[in-house]
């Protein structure tokens, strides 16, 4: 009778495995609700629904993964150095979502509704998306022993 292996799934040793994985599953539900919004609020809404659907995945989805992006590119500065450059980048997103939204307001080619809509599902999906990915990464961690004073081999 022979023996019965299994081979561990793998894991990686790449610090950012996790915030990669977090990123692509992010990108992978905008593009999902990104197709399912703007068909949903093109029959309710015409042209106008696939327009507020497709500004309110590109706002929404955009402001989450922007940040997802500036950790993942800060992952290995100084922990100052990526707390400045993260505060940067939200200061940044907030401006670029206020000027955004300020030139549409006083724009009707698209639907306000569908676009509030999409940008509030987008923020929960794509946030939602990027955690299972990074929760499921495969990462593997070390918990060091406790010094017991003596100097040499333990």
């Amino acid at each position: 009778m022979g023996s019965v292996t299994s081979t561990p799934e793998p894991y990686s040793t790449d610090p950012t495995a996790a915030l990669r994985r977090g990123l692509r599953y992010g990108l992978l539900g905008l593009l999902a609700l990104a197709v399912l919004g703007v068909i949903i609020a093109s029959l309710f809404a015409g042209v106008a629904g696939l327009w507020g659907a497709l500004i309110g995945a590109a706002v929404g989805g955009g402001f989450i993964l922007c940040t997802m992006l500036a950790v993942l590119l800060t992952a290995k500065l100084p922990a100052v150095t990526a707390g400045a450059v993260l505060l940067g980048s939200w200061l940044l997103k907030m401006i670029l979502a206020i000027t955004v939204l300020a030139i549409l307001d006083p724009l009707d080619f698209y639907n306000r509704q569908a676009m509030v809509i999409v940008i509030v599902l987008s923020l929960v999906i794509v946030l939602g998306a990027e955690t299972y990915g990074v929760l499921k990464t495969k990462v593997p961690y070390v918990t060091p022993r406790e010094s017991d004073g003596r100097s040499g081999a333990a």
